[in-house]
């Protein structure tokens, strides 16, 4: 049954909303103060308040601003009823908190509809806070489980690549076997770092990741990147333009992550150029900032450029995660420093990252 709390110091006017709201659906509440409403409020948290502003000791806008600074009482919505009726009165109202605005002398039939209505709208309020609540439970649950279920892949992971890895000491291989084996042992590997990025994804995303940063040249793990990635290069015929006659280019992070973080854009640009055309990786040093650009001619649709870097963004791919850049952000920000999106029919795309030299 939903309670409503009456606030008025005039017996009157109390007397007046008790009988003009008796309904056997509410319960009603009467306070003749505001520091009597206050009490009620916290100790019955009513689904609604009817509250008069001018009121000796403490007024109502003070009582509405005391309801709402209280973690316990902010959600009860307040319909403020008042001889106060000027423009300015209804704004500092509405302004503090209140949901509605009735004056004086009121139409019981009004009043009745607006309670109506309010209660309604707390009643979807609360069935929504709830679902909400459920839903992030859920979120919760689903990490747990897939942060367990990474970790328990590695134990029989690891029995896979170290069996391939014993088999191929036997000498009675033929070259095809020990070719095949090899193929078992690199793919093993490869999984076993898809499944370590994403345990460590989770932890930067929980800020439970131990970054330890060293200083290194990133040139050999670009030129590294576009190596691993070559076989989606020559599907499309791309040409790549990286820095290579330049003394080294030292930055200060991991390289494992920078890896990661490079391979998740060029992977992008490699997708999103048109075939034929030039991807180009561009280094610059500036103060204490190591600038590193990736561009291609593609453009990235409208509706995701406000989104770029969000989780499970994406658009065109089929088998896309919308996590590729994503990764990339929360890496270059582990690191301390910033990505960056331009993009455009006339340029093209750019991705840029910030890192600290």
């Amino acid at each position: 049954m939903p309670k409503i709390l009456i606030v008025d110091d005039v017996p009157t006017n109390l007397k007046i909303l008790i009988e003009g709201l008796r309904n056997p659906d509410y319960e009603i509440l009467v306070a003749t103060s505001g520091i009597i409403a206050l009490k009620i409020a916290k100790t019955e948290i009513p689904d609604l308040i009817l509250l008069d502003v001018v009121m000796p000791e403490i007024n109502g806008y003070d009582v509405c601003a005391q309801l709402k600074n209280d973690t316990q009482t902010r959600h009860i919505p307040i319909i403020f009823i008042t001889t106060q009726n000027t423009s300015e009165d209804e704004t500092k109202g509405l302004e503090l908190g209140a949901v509605d605005y009735i004056s004086k002398p009121f139409s019981l039939p009004t009043v009745h509809a607006r309670v109506k209505t309010h209660l309604k709208l707390k009643q979807a309020y609360d069935e929504l806070e709830i679902k909400n609540l459920a839903l992030k439970e859920n979120v919760v649950l689903r990490e747990h489980v897939e942060r367990i279920t990474r970790h328990d892949l590695k134990s029989p992971l690891n029995g896979i690549i170290g069996s391939a890895t014993f088999i191929m000491d036997d000498e009675n291989l033929t070259a095809k076997q020990k070719k095949m084996l090899k193929l078992i042992e690199e793919s093993g590997y490869k999984m076993l770092g898809m499944i370590n990025r994403s345990l460590d994804r989770y932890k930067m995303e929980k800020g439970g990741y131990q970054y330890k940063p060293v200083p290194f040249n990133i040139l050999p793990i670009l030129h590294k990147v576009c190596s691993d990635l070559k076989n989606l290069s020559d599907l499309k015929k791309l040409s790549i333009v990286i820095p290579s006659n330049m003394t080294p280019f030292i930055i200060h992070g991991e390289q494992l992550l920078c890896y990661s973080m490079f391979a998740n854009l060029l992977k992008n640009a490699f997708e999103a150029s048109p075939p034929s055309e030039t991807v180009t990786i561009s280094l610059i040093a500036k103060q204490e900032t190591a600038i590193i650009s990736f561009h291609n001619k593609g453009v990235v649709p409208a509706d995701i450029r406000d989104c770029f870097f969000e989780k499970y963004t994406t658009s065109g791919k089929s088998d896309g995660t919308g996590l590729g850049s994503y990764s990339a952000r929360l890496m270059a920000e582990t690191q301390g420093g910033s990505i960056h999106l331009d993009t455009s029919e006339d340029i093209g795309t750019t991705v840029t990252i910030r890192l600290s030299i």
